[in-house]
């Protein structure tokens, strides 16, 4: 017993020690784990490919055409999108890009819309990435037996399982024809079931081409969220070509609707610490020489048209480059210029404006004037008169301070005049020049002051300016009883005189007959 004792605490010892080592393994590998995936699940760089790719406003040119693209068939270009074919029965239409895509890797991001009054549509849309333009063909308005990959968004069930409306990737070496009678789902790599007609939003597909995996992202267009993709298939192992034209295509057989892309944005993809190529290094070598000789053939002709100019015209020599523009320096005093311009045109129009309130004050005062000798040849209360000549007071006041607010004015704009005129004839110096400033902004101020001084002394006495006419005296409320008893008086004899003189009438034609 005493030996099973001691030995315990040594077991117990061992057992920890075998589990601290064990969590420490385990918590390492765990973490080289994480670090890998995190490492191999590292994003690619992505670079926007402006040539490869479309998207309005703006976006078709003057004469109809996509910039870097060609459209074919019933496809119709606009400034917002483009229509691969309108919502008519038998319609075939799609755009391609004009220049080969020569990178591996690589991301497209489609936003379209196909939308029809029926509750089914045809037949459907296509993205293609092929290694020759399919410019027309049975297939989505595409090639068949292309060398390449299509997504095709078919709206129309052919083989009657109710699986449509789909999307479907099928890859072909060139020689495969396509199988409609199945809807393709034979020559399937992935596939999943997503409806996309008549959508609240425009839908958008994101299609990356990475490491010889393609993947398909859905949104489906019921939120406006342009991050919002879901799953829809991935193909591993697939190789494409190394060069190739990407492309988008669309057809309508006895249905009909309408498809519109709004945008195709290509994006190339490098794997993480490497950088992509330059931009020059895309260009071919026969396109360089072909620009090139383009250049030197254009230069030469300017050389020849600069000769024969300078000997039609011998007398007119070419101005240096260097004046035909700014400097800094100029282009400070041209903008201290226009802003002594304008504020010299406000000084003037508010010139005119004093010189038209100071006429009409001197019309006023002249008319009050007047009106105060007639006031006292008319004998008028000395109240009266002493109303008046406070009126003429506050005119005289306010003819005053117009005056002298019409003198400021006149020294400020003479003192623009000659900062305008000392830098026209040698350049302005710093410090004149914000002496000049400063000048004006004082009087600026001393009129503004003036102006409100002149305001609150109107307001504060507006009774002055008004003359009070002498009231009138109140007339009785009733008549007495001798006025009343004279009215009836004469009221009478003019009823009687006229009773006489209407008898003495008839009496005189009853005579008369």
């Amino acid at each position: 017993m005493a030996v099973s004792i001691a030995q315990r605490p040594t077991s117990n010892g061992r057992v920890l020690l075998i589990t601290f080592l064990t969590t420490v393994i385990f918590h390492c590998s765990v973490a080289d784990v994480a670090a890998g995936a995190s490492t191999s699940e590292e994003l690619p760089h992505r670079r926007f490919e402006y040539k490869y790719s479309f998207k309005g406003p703006h976006l078709s040119l003057p004469d109809g055409g996509v910039p870097f693209w060609i459209h074919t068939g019933n496809a119709i270009p606009s400034a917002d999108q483009v229509r691969i074919t309108p919502s008519l029965r038998s319609q075939k239409g799609s755009v391609w890009t004009k220049n080969k895509v020569n990178f591996d890797n690589w991301e497209a991001e489609v936003t379209f819309r196909v939308s029809g009054r029926g509750r089914m549509g045809a037949d459907g849309l296509a993205v293609w990435f092929t290694s020759e333009q399919g410019l027309d063909g049975p297939v989505y308005g595409g090639a068949d037996q292309w060398n390449g990959v299509g997504i095709f968004f078919d709206s129309f069930d052919n083989d009657g399982k109710k699986n449509n409306p789909a999307i479907v990737v099928v890859g072909n070496n060139g020689k495969l024809v396509y199988d409609h009678q199945n809807d393709g789902t034979t020559q399937a790599l992935g596939t999943c079931l997503r409806d996309f007609r008549n959508k609240p939003y425009p839908v958008r597909a994101k299609i990356t081409y990475y490491q010889k995996t393609l993947t398909v992202m859905i949104n489906n267009g019921f939120t406006p969220d342009r991050d919002d993709y879901e799953f829809c298939t991935k193909v591993d192992n697939m190789v494409l070509p190394g060069e190739g034209f990407f492309g988008i295509s669309a057809a309508t057989g006895g249905l009909a609707d309408d498809h519109d892309v709004l945008s195709f944005l290509l994006f190339r993809l490098s794997e993480p610490g490497q950088q992509p190529p330059p931009p020059e290094s895309e260009i071919p070598k026969e396109e360089k020489d072909k620009y090139q000789e383009e250049f030197q053939n254009f230069q030469q002709e300017l050389d020849k048209k600069k000769e024969e100019f300078q000997k039609e015209h011998p007398d007119v020599q070419g101005e240096p480059i260097e004046d035909m523009y700014e400097t800094v320096n100029d282009r400070e005093i041209r903008q201290v210029f226009e802003g002594q311009n304008r504020i010299h045109l406000e000084i003037k129009q508010l010139n005119r404006q004093l010189a038209m309130i100071l006429d009409e004050q001197r019309r006023y005062v002249d008319e009050v004037a007047k009106k105060g000798t007639n006031a006292e040849s008319a004998q008028l209360d000395t109240a009266g008169q002493q109303q008046l000549g406070a009126v003429i007071t506050t005119q005289q006041e306010v003819l005053k301070n117009l005056n002298e607010l019409r003198n400021s004015f006149s020294e400020s704009l003479k003192q623009i005049g000659s900062t305008q005129h000392q830098g026209n004839a040698g350049g302005i110096g710093t410090y004149e020049t914000i002496q000049h400033f400063n000048d004006i902004k004082e009087h600026l101020h001393m009129v503004k002051r003036d102006v409100e001084h002149l305001v609150q002394r109107n307001a504060q006495n507006p009774a002055e300016k008004i003359m009070k006419c002498p009231d009138v005296p109140p007339m009785p409320t009733c008549l007495s009883t001798l006025h009343f008893v004279i009215f009836i008086v004469v009221q009478s004899v003019l009823f009687f005189c006229y009773v006489m003189y209407k008898s003495q009438q008839e009496a005189a034609a009853k005579k008369f007959f």
